[in-house]
């Protein structure tokens, strides 16, 4: 039962991925302008394809990304910046639990 579960959740996160996005249409799925996420990018929280704004083109991991960094400086009140860091760090736990639970120490 544990392997099905495993193998849904790894065909979404491959379903996912090959969803593609503009600019416009993540702030309107994140609820943000576009000077938001465009501030976002520069501080590398969100990685894109293309030179500039009008044809980069966001991968559908960005989506949750987007959305948490958002969040982030809308309810917190951050600028790009520390959303970037606050995100970082975040991801640093993750990577670290991960490592605790192969390790078998959670």
């Amino acid at each position: 039962m544990m392997s099905e579960i495993h193998r849904v959740t790894v065909q979404a996160v491959l379903v996912e991925e090959e969803v593609q996005f503009t600019l416009d249409e993540l702030c309107r799925l994140c609820g943000a302008d576009s000077d938001q996420l465009v501030a976002l990018v520069q501080e590398g929280v969100l990685p894109t394809s293309g030179d500039r704004p009008e044809v980069w083109r966001f991968g559908g991991s960005s989506l949750p990304r987007a959305r948490a960094a958002t969040r982030l400086t809308r309810d917190l009140e951050l600028n790009a910046a520390a959303a970037a860091l606050v995100l970082d760090l975040l991801d640093e736990i993750d990577a670290l639990r991960s490592q605790l639970r192969r390790h078998g120490h959670v």
